[in-house]
């Protein structure tokens, strides 16, 4: 990807806890499972698959001042993203416990130093990359009022440089919280990502196509990410492409095929993002 301008991601760094149950959670008694533990967080994922694509990408984003956040670092350095951090003494990494059984994932989050992610910090990384081409934010930054300033000054100053932008929906639940504020904020992003709860929540009970039609108003193209059957890409005034899906096993490290990675796809727009090789819907996931 030489000569591709680099990616600034915005956004969380997270140890995640993972247990693989082996039947539904038995409530106030005990369940089998597999459990590892591992990096991640949304913006830290998105920014190890690039960075395993090739790309130059930085990450922007918290840790606790502590031997959890110095291991997150460094195994994201060692995998090639450049991690612009702010260290939060008293403040612990961020960790979620995710428990998945049968396709479906519940989420147990603590954000920790992710919540004392600035403002200040994401204009003088920003200020740093002059290379930048596109910046991807994970919409955590958005959600929670700690780290809300941080997000809104990472999408503002994105369009100052004229940088494209993406932007992830992250949650269902916390973006039912904030209503409709969050359009408010993601309005005339290039790309908008979602999945069909968050699509739920943010256009109503539609099919994913009129979803992401509708969200098309926001954003000048939206991915509907369908799990088990794949996803919808839709540009403002075009048509609805469907897009089978990429199979994930539960707990695959990122770089492995994370659903949660930048989507490829068509873009008739000159504003092309600057991952994009011309590759066709089927990227998309």
């Amino acid at each position: 990807m030489t000569g591709v301008p680099r990616v600034v991601v915005v956004g969380d760094v997270i140890t995640d806890v993972l247990a693989v149950l082996s039947g539904p959670l038995a409530t106030g008694s005990d369940t089998a499972a597999g459990i590892r533990f591992s990096g991640g967080g949304q913006a830290a994922n998105t920014a190890a698959w690039l960075a395993g694509q090739g790309a130059a990408v930085s990450l922007v984003a918290a840790v606790g001042d502590d031997e959890t956040g110095r291991e997150r670092v460094a195994e994201l350095t060692r995998a090639g993203v450049d991690c612009v951090v702010e260290r939060h003494e008293g403040y612990p990494t961020g960790t979620v416990i995710v428990l998945t059984h049968d396709g479906e994932r519940t989420m147990v989050s603590q954000r920790g130093a992710n919540l004392r992610l600035t403002a200040g910090h994401v204009e003088t990384a920003l200020a740093a990359a002059p290379d930048a081409g596109h910046l991807h934010l994970s919409a955590y930054t958005l959600l929670d009022v700690g780290s809300r300033g941080a997000g809104l000054r990472a999408l503002a100053a994105a369009r100052e440089r004229g940088l494209t932008v993406s932007v992830d929906a992250a949650s269902a639940a916390p973006l039912r919280r904030v209503g409709g504020a969050f359009l408010t904020w993601v309005r005339d992003v290039d790309l908008l990502l979602v999945n069909t709860d968050e699509a739920t929540v943010l256009a109503g009970g539609l099919d994913p196509a009129a979803q992401a039609r509708a969200l098309t108003s926001v954003a000048h193209r939206v991915v509907v990410k369908r799990g088990a059957a794949g996803a919808v890409w839709v540009e403002r005034g075009g048509v609805p492409i469907g897009v089978a899906r990429h199979v994930v096993r539960p707990g695959e490290r990122l770089g492995d095929g994370d659903p949660q990675r930048p989507t490829h796809g068509p873009h008739r727009n000159r504003r092309r993002f600057p991952w994009s090789t011309g590759a066709s819907a089927r990227n998309v996931v």
